[in-house]
């Protein structure tokens, strides 16, 4: 009988002894797993994403070293031509539109314009399908100028800015108390307060007037809106092109609009006949008349709404964002002026020379969670308003810090639970059996960072401790 019990007792303590290092080890997987994570999350932040080749004509590059700016651009737009032509992510939908440009053209020179050459004196007739064809060249470059060119970007910044009244020789102390930046500050233009924001992405106040573009994940100068037709953002210096693009194109579509009427109106005289029957006997005058008529309600339409928005110096973005005919426009000059800001003064320099070479700095160090400053929305996830989408930032890192520095508490091996004194003896019946199980199975289901053993576990160790008369060389001498 003596045998059979210690057999059994024997039995209950390596029960014992492998219940609280399987609880042990998952806590350890599940402390390794969670910090992996939050590290990723934090490089997500301040590692920067390896050069992605967005020119399909950049040719091969002599290694990380001679990386042009365009082949590492954290933006959304495409290249062409080793970085001299920047396009916005959709840039393929700039083929639809020369599509619909070229394809009525050459429509009008083949069915009414050849047919016009010899209806008018003195060689006249040529110059219709000439000025259509030179028409049509002068849209595709303002089309190409738009569309192929820096809309003015603002580059970002590698770091947050420092924040006012920052020092950053605080005496007294060894670390900078965490600094939060402003979301919102507030600038003066013209007499008039203006709020500017802080870009998350871009780690910069943006200016006036400026906004974040979230197809081309950029901060763009006097940012008017994102044209799908042109693929491209509209802001600071390309605007004067997309105006003279949309009005060159609605003079295009009068221009064979009109002639497609005349050309009806010469059958009608040479053949004496009614309207419809010549209609009948020109349909691709008809289709082009068709095209044209809505086309120009379109693009006519846009046009008459730019006139306005450059009269009241406004952009389609603050117009139907902020609504300046309800409060004074800070950025209203008079109607002459106006005019005179957008067609008569230089087109400033690009901010960004994307065929330059990527500068060499140095690497960045490590940053000390209670020092510094940190961006107005580190700490907590809220919605990106510009990109929406969420926050990637953490808890600052104090939590996974907090958990490191428990785990180095927990000190405990595999062979230190084994070495439990041979003489402990305890009556384990099946109830507490049952509580380690249910320990086991419900170790996951506690808040994160909570590095308590459980009640049960707990309780049978102390016993198991108890048991052996005082003994600390047991399970109750583990640090938990």
């Amino acid at each position: 009988m003596m045998d059979l019990r210690r057999l059994r007792d024997h039995a209950n303590e390596l029960f014992v002894k492998m219940s609280i290092r399987t609880t042990t080890r998952r806590r350890s997987e599940d402390l390794e797993f969670r910090f992996e994570k939050r590290k990723r999350q934090r490089e997500k932040m301040y590692v920067v994403p390896p050069p992605k080749r967005s020119d399909p004509l950049s040719g091969s590059t002599n290694g990380q070293d001679n990386l042009r700016i365009y082949q590492t651009w954290k933006g959304s737009n495409i290249f062409f031509l080793q970085g001299r032509f920047v396009f916005g992510p959709d840039v393929r939908s700039l083929v639809l539109t020369i599509f619909l440009v070229v394809a009525p053209v050459s429509v009008f020179c083949v069915f009414v314009a050849r047919k016009l050459m010899n209806e008018f004196e003195e060689h006249w007739g040529i110059s219709v399908m000439v000025v259509a064809i030179l028409f049509t060249v002068h849209v595709l470059v303002l089309l190409l100028l738009t569309s192929g060119r820096d809309p003015g970007i603002i580059p970002r910044n590698a770091h947050p800015p420092e924040p006012e009244g920052f020092d950053g020789n605080a005496e007294g102390s060894n670390q900078t108390p965490q600094l939060r930046l402003p979301r919102i500050k507030e600038v003066e233009v013209n007499g008039v307060t203006v709020k500017i924001k802080y870009c998350d992405t871009c780690m910069l106040y943006r200016p006036p007037r400026c906004s974040h573009c979230s197809i081309c994940n950029n901060c763009v100068e006097r940012f008017d809106h994102h044209c799908p037709w042109v693929g491209q953002c509209i802001g600071l210096r390309n605007y004067r092109f997309f105006f003279m693009f949309v009005f060159s194109t609605t003079l295009l579509c009068i221009y064979v609009f009109s002639f497609c009427w005349i050309y009806i109106k010469r059958i009608m005289d040479s053949e004496d006949i009614t309207l419809w029957k010549a209609m009948i006997k020109t349909p691709a005058s008809i289709v082009l008349i068709v095209y044209t008529f809505i086309s120009v309600w379109f693009v006519g339409g846009l046009t008459a709404f730019h006139l306005y928005l450059i009269s009241t110096n406004q952009t389609t973005y603050e117009n139907f964002r902020y609504r300046y005919d309800r409060r004074a426009n800070p950025y209203n000059k008079g109607v002459l002026e106006n005019f005179g800001e957008i067609f008569c003064t230089s087109i400033p320099d690009s901010k960004n020379k994307f065929r330059a070479y990527v500068p060499k700095e140095p690497g960045l160090g490590g940053r000390s969670v209670g020092g510094g400053f940190v961006s107005p929305n580190m700490g907590k996830a809220v919605e990106d308003i510009e990109m929406g989408r969420k926050a990637v930032w953490g808890d600052g890192g104090a939590g996974v810090d907090s958990q490191l520095s428990d785990n180095e508490g927990l000190n405990i091996k595999e062979g230190g639970i084994g070495e439990m004194s041979p003489e402990i003896r305890t009556q384990v019946d099946e109830g507490d059996r049952a509580n380690i199980i249910h320990a086991r199975r419900s170790s996951w289901g506690r808040k994160s960072g909570s590095w308590e053993m459980s009640p049960e576990v707990l309780a049978l160790a102390a016993r198991v401790g108890g048991g052996g008369g005082g003994s600390t060389s047991g399970p109750a001498a583990v640090k938990l």
